[in-house]
């Protein structure tokens, strides 16, 4: 017998988190206004292609933001349905045509068994108790049909450490740094409100945990993304030197992860981890 489902009251969503992505973030534009965000859409999609169902499958976008990827799952013939908790983003899915509602990952409005595919590339780093990823996770494969593929994006340990010596800000940010490779998170985090930052072997064991057999742990912007997060850093509203004009850092960012991709013991070199996993 199916599991009534309770309908939603607003999602419970932390102020900061709200803050973040209404007055000091665009999530709409962050993909296409740094070749960092470039490299990751590419790059997620490429996996997507490989490893989502076949056309037309129904898709759940949780924590989907304005839609950015729903969008370009619609558009690939899939049917798509968006959940975030940012009421601006619901209105900018909505605005692009897509269907949205407001909700919480960890208490989702759908049925049992109603989506051959689920996308989560927010909602994991953007909860730090790992009581409530694991009350996300579960949530996602209650709606997922057996046979299902789960998505989920999650972000390195290391990223921190390494994004901020390329940037050579580091010793400014020298205490945050130093509590997220301790522990995953750190309250003093100016870059992202309640960010968690997780290691390869923790992603895939929450996932595993969840049910999700075999777990594929990919590096999503890989090794060569370094190469964008230093571009953005010092060349953002500069121009090129002699040796980065010469090719598109972009082609070479993606190259370089593609090639990586043949080497397993490379994930942990990438800023971004993207796991897939199949409900069993």
């Amino acid at each position: 017998m199916e599991t009534p489902v309770i309908p939603l009251e607003r999602p419970t969503i932390d102020p900061e988190i709200e803050t973040h992505y209404t007055s000091r973030w665009d999530e709409s534009a962050r993909l296409s206004s740094t070749i960092k965000g470039r490299l990751e859409q590419a790059r997620l999609y490429d996996f997507l292609g490989q490893w989502f169902p076949p056309l037309p499958a129904r898709v759940a976008d949780i924590g989907g933001g304005p839609g950015v990827h729903a969008g370009w799952l619609r558009d690939q013939g899939h049917d798509v349905v968006l959940l975030d908790p940012v009421q601006r983003h619901i209105e900018q899915a909505n605005a692009a045509g897509i269907t949205a509602e407001l909700g919480d990952g960890r208490r989702l409005p759908w049925s049992n068994e109603s989506f051959d595919a689920v996308l989560m590339a927010g909602p994991l780093y953007h909860l730090p108790d790992a009581r409530d990823r694991r009350l996300a996770l579960r949530e996602a494969l209650r709606v997922l049909r057996p046979g299902g593929v789960l998505a989920a994006v999650a972000i390195n340990r290391a990223a921190n450490l390494i994004g901020s010596t390329l940037a050579n800000t580091l010793l400014t940010r020298h205490g945050i740094v130093r509590d997220i490779l301790e522990t995953g998170h750190s309250a003093d985090n100016e870059r992202m409100a309640h960010c968690y930052y997780h290691r390869e072997s923790e992603l895939r064991s929450e996932l595993i945990s969840a049910g999700l057999r075999p777990v594929n742990i990919f590096g999503l912007t890989g090794p060569g993304g370094w190469l964008t997060v230093m571009i953005d850093a010092h060349f953002k509203n500069q121009p090129y030197t002699d040796k980065l004009a010469e090719h598109d850092p972009l082609d070479t960012a993606l190259e370089c992860s593609r090639l990586a991709d043949r080497m397993p013991e490379l994930v942990a070199a990438s800023s971004l981890f993207l796991a897939v996993g199949q409900k069993v």
